[in-house]
């Protein structure tokens, strides 16, 4: 990792870390110095450039993310400094237990993009897309509130085209949901861009809590 890098893990990540609450549930304006219209959430930022692009393209709008990876959350921090972006916070753990720690209904819009595919069949239980999950985000989501996700790996199209198709707590905002097509406002990651090159197909999954 970068210099510059490592010293934002130290300087600015304090600033725009989550406290999750000991006890109670957490009002997520209570996290940033300006009231936001909205909260959206993206789960595994990976470089951060969606989850940055979408706070610069919409600075009325809270953005919280959640990443594990070190690396992952320098990134993010570096396109933070760099554009000067206010209306990001950031929780550098898995997002589980943060979703357990929301008010119900306070989020607008969740994006889980190219998440790991945990490709082997043992490690199934690991994709983060899966009925208890998605019992969790319907908990935390407004209703009509926005669910967008995308992935390029045959085996996590397969299952996650099961998942969706098997809830009742979301609903398809066109056709069954699932589209080659992006969105008209996606916001292309590089995950997606390697993707491309590679030859590989994504799929785009726009669903509403029902």
């Amino acid at each position: 990792m970068r210099v510059r890098k490592t010293a934002l893990l130290e300087t600015l990540l304090p600033s725009l870390q989550l406290a999750l609450p000991s006890s109670g549930l957490a009002e997520p304006n209570t996290w940033f110095a300006t009231p936001a219209r909205e909260f959206w959430l993206e789960i595994g930022f990976g470089g951060g450039e969606h989850l940055a692009a979408q706070a610069a393209q919409h600075p009325d709008i809270g953005f919280i993310g959640c990443e594990p990876f070190r690396n992952g959350v320098a990134s993010l921090l570096d396109h933070i400094d760099r554009q000067g972006l206010g209306n990001i916070r950031i929780h550098p753990d898995d997002a589980r237990p943060l979703l357990a720690a929301l008010l119900p209904a306070c989020l607008a819009r969740v994006f889980i993009l190219f998440a790991d595919p945990w490709p082997k069949k043992r490690h199934a239980e690991r994709r983060f897309v899966q009925q208890p999950t998605l019992q969790a985000l319907a908990r935390v989501m407004q209703q009509g509130a926005a669910l967008r996700l995308a992935t390029d790996d045959p085996v996590l199209q397969e299952w996650t085209t099961v998942q969706m198709r098997a809830t009742p707590l979301f609903v398809p905002e066109f056709g069954d949901g699932i589209s080659t097509q992006r969105p008209a406002d996606w916001v292309v990651t590089r995950y997606e861009e390697k993707a491309l090159l590679a030859g590989r197909t994504p799929l785009y999954y726009c669903f509403r809590k029902g």
